[in-house]
């Protein structure tokens, strides 16, 4: 604090470790870093991951059901647009996923919460008590993400299904659900996995926000309480955290494709 003596600011430091020279600190930095430890919490006193860990699971189901809503909704307004393509519901569903692009996750949420919490009295406003709590800030975050995948899916789609093997399995007279399933899908299915695995990294900045308005008690709440308090150690664990979390998606993305689309398996002939 500001009325510290300099007595007080060398015993920190020297808990801290800054009174030893710079290449040192940074060594020991790094090894701790990979022996998962991020140093104590200034506030809470104690491990700074372990702090991260116990407001972990509130984000992780806040993630898993946005993704969960943003990939159903994305995906099949996206193939609607692909299938009718130029008609009425292409039109609409255009419009509606660039206002979920343009639109700002903390008005969006805002606006959810005065017409179902304030207006209709539906849902809760803040916290985690219920279930009832999880649909607004899950929808909040939900909703850029849908626009983005529905806009991917519809392009890709759609260049599928104007693909040569596509008009030839139409010429065969094969059922065109099965065309769109078998055939189609598939190939379209890559760039959408790809989107999916980098939606990660906006689901977290994205909840960090929303935590916020609806106060979900998450590690984005964590995040920003613990920038004003200036707990170092718990913003490096979260950020470091959440690059993990990026980097092992898109990993797993990069499995799923040999799973979809078995032309990018690795052939001896």
């Amino acid at each position: 604090g500001p009325d510290a003596t300099p007595e007080m600011k060398a015993d920190f430091a020297r808990q801290l470790g800054l009174d030893r020279p710079l290449v040192e600190q940074y060594l020991a930095y790094v090894k701790s870093i990979l022996s998962g430890s991020f140093g104590l919490s200034y506030v809470y006193r104690r491990d700074a991951l372990g702090v991260v860990v116990d407001n972990l699971a509130p984000t992780l189901t806040l993630m898993g059901a946005a993704l969960a809503i943003a990939t159903i909704v994305g995906v099949l307004a996206g193939a609607i647009a692909a299938i009718n393509r130029k008609g009425t519901a292409d039109r609409l569903i255009t419009v509606l996923s660039s206002g979920g692009l343009c639109i700002p996750a903390f008005f969006l949420g805002l606006v959810l919460m005065l017409i179902f919490s304030i207006e209709l009295r539906w849902l809760p406003t803040s916290g985690a008590g219920s279930w009832k709590n999880l649909i607004l800030p899950a929808v909040t975050v939900a909703a850029s993400n849908a626009a983005v995948l529905a806009r991917y899916t519809r392009v890709a789609l759609a260049e599928a299904l104007d693909s040569p093997y596509v008009m030839a399995a139409e010429a065969r007279d094969i059922p065109f659900w099965r065309i769109l399933l078998h055939h189609a899908a598939p190939n379209a299915a890559i760039p959408v996995l790809t989107v999916l695995g980098m939606m990660v990294g906006a689901l977290v900045t994205g909840s960090i926000v929303v935590e916020q308005v609806f106060s979900w008690p998450g590690i984005g709440n964590l995040f920003i309480t613990s920038i004003g308090n200036r707990d170092i150690p718990v913003v490096q664990a979260i950020v470091v955290l959440a690059g993990a979390a990026m980097i092992l998606t898109n990993l797993a993305v990069e499995f799923l494709y040999v799973l979809v689309d078995p032309r990018t398996r690795r052939s001896d002939h």
